[in-house]
């Protein structure tokens, strides 16, 4: 029985591609599962171990019970992230980082790492032109440039040496291609063999605990990576506050995001850079049905149509600022079964599907899942929302609130699931397809402190609720008649003193304050 549960892993092991440094993807690398390239400037030296950088280790993966959404355990090459490829990598020490321990943590710069650097994201509404035309040319200019380390597998693992059985089947993306392809495979179906359907009840990145922390590091990814492309560590992600209400996408001008096409309301207009964009990971059928995967070709163009869904009324309407103030006030970060479904839980709330006071409603979209739904196209499609670049301002709103709850109810390690949410979610696991492998863990943390960025933003406060009114009421009444008692007593003590020595003036003195003297009435 063992041997045919081991004979049915190896053969029936179906798998999907996946992204690691050029340099290790070689036949020689690849086989060996060893990926512990040596720093810039230090040759034969795997990842800068006798300078102290880090040292090459084994990989340690979460072997803790996940949810039961997914019933396919063996059948998917992520699960037990990065197993399937590479089992040892660097492990960098102190404040070094990378995948060969070259560079920096973030929130650290300088030879040694040992010098703090912290940059602000800022409202995109509130930068200036030339800000902003800085930030839409970084953009496009990364969406065409070749990321420097990173390639994709364009087979499955089954297939990645090629026919030749020593030619690695591995591709160049762009930048910020590379940022909608991690996504495309964080998402993407379990293909379960030709003539079988794929199974789609799996998700590395939504629909659970790992949200918010899955999408921050892949901002940090990209931001990280148009830092270097721009050679500039200053630069950070602007972020959209799409809780303003109404039916207006304020972003969605030439001047950033691209404005509404004259021609099709469902374009975007040619006076936009965005508007030559092309798709990427469009082909879901062929993925689903021919166990194909996702490469770097484009194809059409970014669709968008705000507040368009004439279908869908609730999703005509952007969140409103009472939502984020009435969601910041959920104080439960997740809740089993930590999946879409669940209850009074932060991350189900601020992901949308539940109502912003933290109950789950199945016809409910809020918040995350509202404003996309609210853009009604490319960026509406979970596996294909980051083409639309709306995607990344939307996104880091989406975190400015997870790191505010985080300031407010804090990080502590008990308030995220250990195990038992879906596969990819619990606490421990490597997040899917990142390397070098980081966990869930390492990005719950509030990030001024931890990951070398803040916000500038400025929060809704909470209304006021009926048992607050009725006490600050209740306070208020206390307090005048405090106030009518003491001004009373001063008011006798004032008579007497007058009677005594000043008895001509009192009649006229004592009708002007009586006339005024209505306190006991109040």
């Amino acid at each position: 029985m063992m041997f045919r549960s081991v004979f049915l892993v190896l053969v029936g092991a179906v798998v999907v591609g996946a992204q690691f440094p050029r340099e290790c993807v070689t036949p020689d690398g690849l086989r060996s599962l060893q990926c512990c390239p040596s720093p810039p400037g230090l040759d034969d030296d795997p990842c800068g171990s006798s300078s102290g950088r880090g040292q090459c280790v084994a990989v340690v993966v979460d072997a803790r019970p996940h949810g039961p959404q997914y019933p396919h355990d063996g059948r998917d090459d992520r699960e037990r992230w990065p197993l399937r490829y590479f089992n040892r990598a660097c492990q960098c020490n102190g404040n070094f980082s990378g995948y060969n321990c070259g560079r920096c943590k973030h929130g650290w710069t300088g030879p040694n790492c040992d010098q703090r650097v912290n940059i602000v994201r800022r409202n995109v509404m509130q930068l200036s032109a030339d800000e902003k035309r800085a930030f839409v040319n970084a953009l496009d200019q990364a969406k065409r440039t070749v990321h420097p380390d990173l390639v994709i597998a364009t087979r499955r693992y089954e297939e990645i040496f090629g026919p030749d059985g020593n030619t690695v089947q591995f591709e160049n993306i762009t930048i910020y291609n590379y940022f909608v392809w991690s996504h495309y495979f964080s998402v993407s179906k379990t293909f379960l063999g030709a003539g079988q359907a794929s199974f789609g009840g799996v998700d590395f990145s939504h629909e659970g605990p790992g949200f918010v922390t899955w999408h921050r590091f892949h901002l940090l990814q990209l931001e990280r990576d148009m830092q270097d492309m721009l050679q500039d560590p200053s630069f950070a992600l602007p972020y959209w506050n799409f809780a303003i209400g109404g039916s207006t996408c304020d972003i969605c001008t030439d001047d950033l995001m691209g404005a509404r096409s004259s021609f099709d309301i469902n374009a975007l207009s040619p006076n936009s850079i965005f508007s030559q964009w092309g798709v990427i990971c469009e082909s879901v059928e062929d993925y689903d049905t021919l166990g194909t995967i996702c490469n770097s070709t484009e194809t059409t163009p970014i669709r968008r149509n705000p507040a368009g869904n004439v279908n869908r009324p609730m999703v005509q309407r952007l969140p409103e600022p009472q939502d984020v103030a009435d969601c910041l006030q959920v104080g439960t970060f997740d809740t089993p079964p930590y999946y879409s479904t669940s209850s009074e839980s932060f991350r189900n709330t601020v992901e949308g599907y539940s109502a912003p006071q933290g109950n789950y409603d199945p016809v409910v979209r809020s918040l995350h899942n509202l404003a996309h739904l609210f853009l009604n196209g490319t960026g509406g499609q979970t596996h294909l929302s980051p083409n639309d670049p709306i995607f990344v301002l939307l996104h880091t709103y989406t975190d400015a609130i997870f790191d505010e709850w985080l300031r407010r109810h804090g990080s502590e390690s008990p308030v995220y699931p250990e195990e038992n949410a879906p596969i990819g979610h619990n606490r421990g696991y490597n997040m899917v397809p990142f390397w070098p492998p980081v966990t869930n863990a390492e990005m719950f943390v509030t990030a001024p402190e931890n990951l070398g960025y803040s916000y500038e933003a400025e929060w809704p406060s909470q209304a006021f609720t009926t048992t607050e009114i009725i006490t600050m009421a209740i306070v208020v009444a206390l307090m005048v008649v405090g106030v009518i008692f003491a001004a009373t007593t001063c008011a006798v003590r004032a008579r007497s003193s007058k009677m005594e020595g000043h008895q001509p003036l009192l009649g006229d003195q004592y009708q002007r304050y009586d006339d005024n003297k209505s306190q006991s009435v109040v």
